[in-house]
């Protein structure tokens, strides 16, 4: 007992100014209490260094006005960062991804906007031809449905099977010409139709069938064209009958639309155009279409007709097993029913006149495009 009782005393002297308890409360546990004080500075010096950071929450305002705004300010660093990194993490993720395909897209669309270029294929080019300078105009190999007969000297056609076209080598722009055509053979089934066709006529339809064509029917007389039959003249024509194509275009070369601009591509020619339109036809003031039969006209068929280049053409049909409807074509100068009064219209000139016309397209890629047929 004297041992713990002078042990204790040190402590007692030592806890007198700080603690004015009595001592008989604590008197059962004297050890405990001891470590306890011997411990107690170094956990006071802690919380003494923790006891600064907190300092904004202890002392008094005017004291804290310079020391409350550092720790907010990184308190606001550190929400706009997280969110940063928020963002930057999508960015990489997926966002990133997206956003440079797009920019890649948009860069590259504009770009090309720059430089496109709309090439459009044609199945048969208008530099291609079997006409030469020293040739008359007549009926084209090239021009004409694979169904469609020529004979040798290439003035008449026949045809069995569908109802296809056949045109001349050689068109006009402008001024007024004439031709005839005599129909040969009809027979039971047959039937023909007779006019004019431009560059863009299809061939495997007949004559009249789009708005590239005009014709003369041999049933009732009716004028064709876009498909559309309507009543002209005083009635149809049959075998041994001579159809006169009257055709003038007054100044028809300022209406004449932009050839286009062929291109070589991957083997094939194709239509060049910077914005893949073509120019909107304009109609020829005072053109018109007239036919006449034996000599005698059956009226205008058509007028205000588009610049462009028209060609003599025929069309002919007949059921299968039956023989082939056929026409012969006269391009002059001996024509057997020349009209005597064209009524005020301008005489025209004879087919046989039109002279070798070439081609009037564009150079491609760098070389004419006659130098290479």
């Amino acid at each position: 007992m004297s041992d713990e009782v002078s042990d204790d005393e040190p402590s007692d002297d030592d806890n007198d100014n700080e603690e004015p308890q009595p001592q008989q409360e604590q008197s059962p546990k004297p050890t405990t209490f001891s470590e306890e004080d011997e411990e107690t500075p170094r956990k006071k010096q802690k919380s003494l260094s923790s006891f600064t950071s907190q300092a904004p929450e202890t002392i008094p305002p005017e004291n804290t006005v310079l020391e409350t705004i550092p720790p907010t300010l990184p308190a606001t660093a550190a929400s706009t960062a997280t969110k940063k990194q928020k963002k930057k993490n999508n960015v990489w993720t997926k966002s990133t991804s997206r956003k440079g395909k797009k920019k890649s897209k948009s860069n590259g669309n504009h770009a090309t906007s720059e430089d496109t270029v709309l090439i459009t294929p044609i199945p048969r080019f208008p530099d291609k031809t079997d006409d030469t300078p020293d040739m008359n105009i007549c009926l084209s190999k090239v021009y004409k449905a694979e169904k469609v007969e020529l004979s040798d000297d290439r003035l008449s056609a026949s045809s069995s099977k569908g109802y296809r076209m056949v045109r001349a080598t050689r068109g006009v722009v402008e001024g007024a010409w004439y031709f005839e055509i005599r129909v040969l053979k009809l027979g039971e089934t047959g039937h023909s139709r007779l006019g004019w066709s431009t560059e863009k006529g299809d061939l495997q339809a007949p004559v009249g069938y789009d708005s590239n064509s005009f014709a003369y029917r041999d049933i009732d007389g009716s004028k064709v064209h876009k498909a559309l039959r309507e009543k002209y003249g005083e009635e149809g024509y049959v075998e041994g009958d001579v159809i006169g194509c009257y055709i003038s275009l007054p100044e028809g070369g300022l209406y004449v639309p932009k050839p286009p601009l062929l291109v070589w591509y991957k083997g094939q020619r194709y239509a060049c155009a910077a914005d893949g339109k073509e120019d909107p036809p304009k109609i020829v003031p005072g053109s018109e279409i007239s036919f006449f039969k034996n000599g005698v006209c059956q009226g205008v068929a058509f007028k205000d007709l588009c610049g462009g280049r028209y060609y003599p053409a025929a069309s002919m049909y007949s059921l299968p097993n039956q023989p082939n409807c056929m026409v012969k074509f006269n391009f002059g100068p001996d024509f057997e029913f020349f009209p005597e009064d064209f009524e005020g219209r301008p005489i025209p000139k004879h087919m046989i006149e039109l002279p070798y016309h070439g081609f009037d397209n564009r150079v491609e890629n760098g070389v004419s495009a006659e130098k290479k047929h």
